[in-house]
């Protein structure tokens, strides 16, 4: 991983916001949001093929930019708007298992239209964010020939453009949503009944996150669950799931192949990268991370996952 080899690209359609957070550590107003920073800050510690499509409005502090460009990502995708940053306002509960989210100013966003460069279109990863699923299809229609499609969404999407959201569905190999979300796609309770019809649905894979409780991955061939790391401290889970994306899919760049065995093991890079990101407000605790720490980290949790086979 140091020699920050780049087999395959990956292209990351998202969003960039300002998030004000409020909770059981006080109220931080003006955080880094948006999947696509926490995907591509991510993504970065693997691999330097990394470019997003996103827009910002004119409010939107260029520092947060230069960072990401500086960490070797394509930045020149993320288009600059007049007009107000997409803004997230949340409340967490006290013990943060729970979110309610107090106002949401779309802003730029609401017209946002991906456009894929020329140099983009041949992307071999690629990534769609929590968007429209009207506007994921578009995408889709721009890129080339992609080895791995990934589609995240929400229950809003699920539940007010079901039928745009199944077609672009058909067209992806990874879905990667939470249990709730899979529950209300599925309209089945139990998860692993949800993954089976979910599969029929298109892709060749489901991937559910479930916050501390890890994530669980579904496909043809099997099923498998990547722990959580339990943490001494969890201050922001903002940005969780962004980050155990990012850490998947930036590995699969990293280690060249889209074998179950490699995919396996992206899922638990995920949860390390994870694990980093709510440690801390925003991407702060995704920063300045070493391969090292890293390493140090994804074998805290293999062995904390590791039991020896037995005969009964």
């Amino acid at each position: 991983m140091h020699q920050r080899s780049a087999h395959r690209s990956l292209l990351v359609i998202g969003s960039v916001a300002l998030d004000d957070i409020d909770g059981p550590f006080g109220f931080h107003k003006d955080l880094l949001g948006g999947s696509a920073s926490f995907i591509a800050r991510v993504a970065s510690y693997f691999t330097n093929k990394v470019s997003v499509v996103a827009v910002v409005g004119d409010d939107f502090p260029k520092h947060h930019i230069d960072e990401l460009t500086a960490l070797g990502v394509d930045t020149s995708g993320i288009e600059r708007k007049a007009g107000e940053t997409f803004h997230w306002v949340g409340k967490y509960a006290p013990d943060l298992s729970t979110r309610e989210t107090l106002d949401t100013r779309l802003g730029v966003f609401a017209d946002f239209a991906p456009k894929v460069r020329e140099d983009q279109r041949d992307a071999q990863l690629v990534l769609l964010g929590n968007i429209d699923p009207t506007l994921q299809l578009d995408v889709l229609r721009q890129v080339r020939a992609p080895a791995l499609v990934a589609l995240d969404t929400m229950n809003l999407w699920i539940n007010i453009k079901r039928d745009e959201l199944l077609k672009t569905l058909a067209k992806v190999q990874t879905l990667m949503i939470n249990d709730e979300e899979a529950r209300l796609l599925a309209e089945e309770h139990n998860l692993r009944r949800a993954a089976a019809k979910i599969l029929k649905m298109g892709p060749t894979s489901v991937i559910i996150k479930r916050g501390d409780a890890g994530a669980l991955l579904f496909h043809g061939g099997g099923a498998f669950a990547a722990p959580a790391m339990p943490l001494a401290d969890v201050k922001d889970p903002t940005g969780a799931g962004d980050s155990f994306a990012g850490g998947l899919m930036g590995y699969l760049a990293y280690a060249g192949d889209l074998s179950p065995a490699t995919i396996r093991t992206a899922m638990i890079m995920g949860s390390v990268m994870g694990s980093f990101a709510v440690e801390k407000f925003s991407v702060d605790g995704l920063r300045d991370l070493t391969t090292p720490r890293i390493q140090q980290r994804f074998d805290e949790l293999a062995e904390l996952a590791a039991f020896d086979r037995v005969r009964l």
